[in-house]
């Protein structure tokens, strides 16, 4: 079974950093595209893909033009919908409230807002359509951590203690088939 790099991109620093970005379409720094472009530089890349998150996409436009390599936006890559905490600073949201979904992120979800399940779930479907090709995805963090869930099996748990800062890559060696499976071969903040 041949293997294949997949190169997961955090978006680069939003105005508005710090805040409950998920759907929450805030443009991207002129840095933070900066950043997101060095990062993809030296990557040896057949299929550049992008959440349609201005975020995320402007950095995709960015490294479609450096690369010459045409950019597929895909929906499913968004960040985890914060519902009513949307767009809002962590200080804002009821502290306790916040806990028990950093605590529980898929029993304690935020009001009107997505479940971890969720977020699990499309991003697995987002893999599953992925050609084995060497691929580059310019997304978000909540979004990497569950692309770690579904490849590598990891936990809530142990998919959020993972630090991923603004422009970081995340690099894995993914085995195609009826089950994926994954092995991390850098982390780049």
């Amino acid at each position: 079974m041949t293997s294949f790099p997949l190169h997961l991109l955090r978006h680069g620093e939003p105005e508005g950093a710090g805040r409950l970005l998920g759907h929450t379409d805030t443009a991207p720094l002129a840095s933070g595209i900066a950043a997101c472009v060095a990062q993809a530089r030296e990557l040896d890349l057949e299929v550049l893909i992008a959440s349609d998150l201005t975020r995320a996409k402007h950095a995709g436009e960015a490294i479609a033009a450096m690369t010459d390599i045409s950019l597929t936006i895909d929906p499913r890559w968004r960040e985890l919908d914060f519902g009513q905490w949307d767009g809002l600073p962590p200080n804002a949201v009821d502290g306790a409230a916040l806990s028990r979904f950093w605590d529980d992120p898929d029993g304690c979800a935020p009001p009107a807002g997505e479940r971890w399940s969720d977020l699990v779930g499309r991003v697995a479907r987002a893999l599953a359509d992925l050609a084995a090709a060497p691929t580059l995805v310019v997304t978000h963090a909540g979004a990497m951590r569950a692309a770690l869930a579904v490849l590598c099996g990891f936990d809530s748990r142990q998919s959020w203690a993972i630090d991923l800062p603004y422009a970081s890559l995340l690099s894995v060696r993914v085995w195609p088939g009826e089950t994926r499976a994954a092995q991390i071969i850098g982390l780049r903040p």
